[in-house]
């Protein structure tokens, strides 16, 4: 200890007892006040983060960048102490280095040549594993990951369901029984399978490049909202992988989604068992059409339920996602990296 009090001495050259004790009382408690008012010297690492949260976005992870020089966070999500930045100069200050998945080449020539102390690099996909590939490349490089998965360190889902309390159901004015926006038709996809099987039970209205007849933005809604059912099907299986079709095409758009991709009961940990229609549900494709083609009235004014308790809330805008960084930056575990990317993604 760098320095002493000084100590009453007995008439024998030691000093008194009570004199000792009281020193070392005294000792101690200024020794434990230290920790009271400076907790992150003894804790690691400062839950509070008094400075504003630097996040570099190494590359922005859509093809236009917005205008991020204020401080968005709190002007447009009410997230305080967050700074967003794409200046590669600025990495020395940042506490958080975000790695979109869609922006990295292969090997690490394009990444900064050493992590600083502290510094934490997320790894960010809203893509699913059957689109994802080259993740081997990057063992042992993120400390945390940034995705759809309900497990990740910080979860992008595409969409929710949050509360409201309008109590009103809003159905669309119907005009044919189901439809299907595609982009990427392939024909080893499960859902290139199953749709050229149901539709030799029924007909299914098909919008998108795949069919020649590409939607425009503001088109979107108001042409998928006339039919009673959307064929939500994602293109590829996986675990909480609930895309936009789901979100924004169906439960948006006011239309009943039949939905392809994991099992219903991972659906149902994000809408309500009665707001969707399962392919699994049924032993057969024929018997799923006839479901369809048969539905009076009632029974499907029913899926529509959950508008009386929920509005659907899209995530659309990556500044956001970027921002949740932040809030979520206090509970995440520091100093740890993913040894295998790629298994845990495949899990």
């Amino acid at each position: 200890m760098p320095w002493a009090l000084p100590l009453r001495w007995s008439p024998w050259g030691r000093p008194g007892v009570k004199a000792l004790v009281t020193a070392g009382v005294f000792v101690t408690t200024l020794w434990n006040l230290r920790f009271f008012l400076n907790p992150s010297k003894g804790s690691g690492e400062d839950s509070t983060h008094r400075e504003p949260l630097v996040i570099l976005v190494w590359e922005w992870p859509s093809k236009q960048v917005p205008n991020i020089s204020r401080d968005v966070c709190h002007e447009l999500y009410s997230i305080t102490g967050c700074q967003l930045t794409t200046e590669r100069q600025l990495l020395h200050q940042a506490d958080v280095v975000v790695f979109p998945h869609s922006r990295l080449q292969p090997g690490r020539d394009k990444l900064p040549k050493e992590r600083l102390p502290g510094q934490n690099w997320v790894w960010v996909s809203l893509e699913s594993p059957s689109n994802t590939r080259a993740l081997a490349a990057w063992n042992k490089t993120f400390n945390w990951v940034m995705t759809y998965r309900q497990d990740s360190d910080i979860f992008i889902p595409y969409g929710k369901l949050v509360p409201n309390r309008s109590a009103t159901v809003n159905i669309p004015a119907k005009t044919n029984l189901v439809s299907w926006v595609i982009s990427n038709y392939h024909r080893t996809q499960k859902r290139a399978e199953v749709y050229k099987n149901l539709s030799r039970y029924l007909h299914v209205n098909i919008y998108g490049k795949a069919n020649n007849k590409p939607l425009c933005k503001d088109c979107l809604l108001s042409t998928i909202s006339k039919s009673k059912f959307y064929l939500a099907f994602e293109n590829s299986i996986h675990r909480d992988y609930i895309t936009e079709k789901l979100w924004r095409n169906s439960l948006l758009a006011g239309t009943v989604p039949v939905v392809l991709g994991p099992p219903r009961a991972n659906y149902e940990q994000f809408v309500p068992p009665d707001s969707f229609i399962h392919v699994n549900d049924f032993g057969s494709l024929e018997e799923l059409a006839t479901f369809l083609k048969t539905m009076n009235s009632s029974r499907y004014q029913q899926f529509f339920a959950w508008q009386r308790r929920f509005s659907v809330k899209l995530y659309t805008d990556w500044r956001e996602r970027i921002c949740a960084i932040c809030t979520a930056y206090p509970h995440l575990p520091h100093g740890h990296l993913y040894p295998d990317l790629q298994s845990w993604f495949n899990s």
